[in-house]
């Protein structure tokens, strides 16, 4: 009952005309970013984020976290019109969504995948509604040695439970590690790999990372491939959304089973484009006509873009709780709450109620008015396709140096955005993953300060880590995932020798 009255005085806070107004914005900047290839959910974020340093925090997280849910959205329309992904977790929205646009069902497909995604996001802010004061309540037991373990959890899981190789993983955040050790320490005031440049004393900025990383990198990208876009024209007729809403509920077990794994590799760091390859998979496994999949399926569509919505969604909620990011985007909008002067934590319930249920809040409605925007604008937006690439890389450059410049206003940074742009490319083209770099570039003072904390009480004793139920749950479950590669793959071999002796 305490959560239905906090999160009614959320929407309190949320249904002012300036936060509507802001709400709205977001939406449609979110679906133009997720239909334009070369952007995304985390780089929109990131270009804009030093625009709201001058907006209330409330307003600014509501905008933003709105530009995030029209990016989900917005990704379906281009991979079901065009087989263009507009994000990474919609490349599986294409192998159903796509022949179903070819099959003259555009409409069908479009309603069945926005609507699909509403119902995930509206599973997981349910779930972050109860469960979010919860694990803040619990999350108040922690110290030093239990933010460290729950730190080395959030890695240890990128590596386990990750979808590409476990050796890429390791070294692209343990280049994240490095970087985020650059400057001055902390504790000891002594400067790190400086090499006597003043301005990294403060170290790499953030957002100026993640702009080059995610912007420039990706745009680089599209440059090589030559990407260019062909428009259509796409209509949604309201007695096919109508058709489509009545067909939907036979899907239920692959919605429900959906939003569960979606939810979990939110909250987890498995992040939306695993969660919507898993439950593709598993949707084709456990379906009656198998064969049917790839070939304009609507149940390919709901799975993916079910659990694709869940996970981003869930992926606040350990940013918020334990200051802990789920996702890429969840890292910049925490970088965004240190920026405003909030810590992401169990104390962010207590000292912040207005801000964090105003959020939560604003994720019930963002997501009802994603979903009327979509259903009302989707030829406005397939027609965003038709504007040549050679126009549109060039803004998206600009924007990306604007952004950049408006952190520290220092050219320096623009430099940086361009050398971290160079580094995305790159990392793009040897298939090393960005993600687990800005978690542990986001994340890694953070839990260096812990482990240091840690081992400052315990005199240098690494039995901290194991002191209590608590700390040594979440450790063993780090260390378990962390070496989770190396037990299959010893499963592996052995259930290869097994068959190969029974042979």
């Amino acid at each position: 009952m305490e959560e239905i009255n906090a999160l009614f005085n959320g929407f309190a806070v949320v249904l002012t005309p300036y936060n509507m107004i802001l709400m709205v914005v977001g939406i449609l900047l979110g679906v133009i970013i997720g239909v334009l290839p070369g952007l995304g959910g985390a780089n929109g974020v990131a270009i804009l984020l030093p625009l709201t340093f001058s907006m209330p925090p409330t307003s600014a997280i509501i905008m933003l976290s709105c530009l995030y849910w029209g990016a989900l959205f917005g990704g379906a329309i281009t991979s079901i019109l065009f087989n263009i992904p507009g994000e990474p977790w919609s490349v599986a929205t294409t192998f159903d969504g796509h022949p179903m646009a070819q099959n003259g069902k555009a409409d069908e497909a479009l309603t069945t995948a926005f609507t699909s995604s509403f119902i995930g996001a509206l599973f997981a802010v349910i779930v972050i509604t109860f469960l979010a004061p919860l694990v803040a309540k619990f999350a108040l037991k922690f110290g030093p040695a239990e933010f460290f373990a729950v730190q080395f959890l959030t890695f240890a899981s990128f590596i386990g439970m990750g979808a590409g190789s476990p050796f890429k993983t390791i070294m692209a955040m343990c280049l994240g590690f490095a970087l985020a050790a650059v400057g001055l320490d902390t504790i000891t005031g002594q400067l790190r790999m400086t090499f006597d440049f003043i301005t990294l004393l403060k170290g790499f900025g953030f957002l100026v990372a993640v702009i080059g990383l995610f912007g420039i990198g990706e745009m680089l990208s599209s440059m090589e491939e030559g990407l260019e876009f062909k428009g259509a024209h796409a209509k949604l007729r309201l007695d096919a959304v109508l058709r489509t809403w009545k067909q939907l509920p036979k899907y239920w077990a692959t919605s429900l089973r959906s939003c569960l794994i979606g939810v979990w590799m939110g909250i987890t760091p498995g992040g939306a484009t695993p969660a919507s390859f898993m439950s593709y998979g598993l949707a084709r496994r456990f379906a009656k006509e198998p064969k049917t999949f790839g070939k304009g399926n609507p149940e390919g569509i709901v799975a993916p873009e079910t659990a694709a919505h869940a996970a981003g969604t869930a992926a606040l909620l350990p940013m918020l709780t334990l200051g802990i990011p789920g996702s890429p985007t969840a890292a910049v909008l925490l970088g965004g709450l240190l920026i405003w002067g909030l810590q992401p934590g169990p104390l962010l319930f207590v000292e912040k109620p207005d801000f964090v249920w105003g959020l939560i809040a604003s994720m019930y409605l963002g997501n009802l008015v994603g979903l009327i925007v979509v259903l009302t604008c989707v030829p406005a937006f397939a027609a965003i396709l038709r504007v040549p690439f050679s126009i549109v890389a060039p803004v998206i450059m600009v924007i990306c140096a604007v952004g950049a410049y408006t952190v520290n206003n220092a050219i320096f940074d623009v430099w940086l955005m361009i050398v971290f742009g160079v580094m995305g490319y790159v990392f793009g083209k040897l298939k090393y993953p960005l993600a687990p770099l800005v978690l542990a570039l986001v994340l890694g003072d953070t839990a260096e300060s812990s482990f240091r904390q840690a081992m400052l009480a315990s005199q240098g004793s690494l039995s901290i880590f194991w002191a209590n139920p608590l700390v040594t749950t979440i450790m063993t479950l780090g260390v378990l995932m962390l070496l989770w590669p190396a037990i299959s793959w010893l499963r592996g071999l052995l259930r290869r020798q097994g068959g190969s002796v029974s042979a």
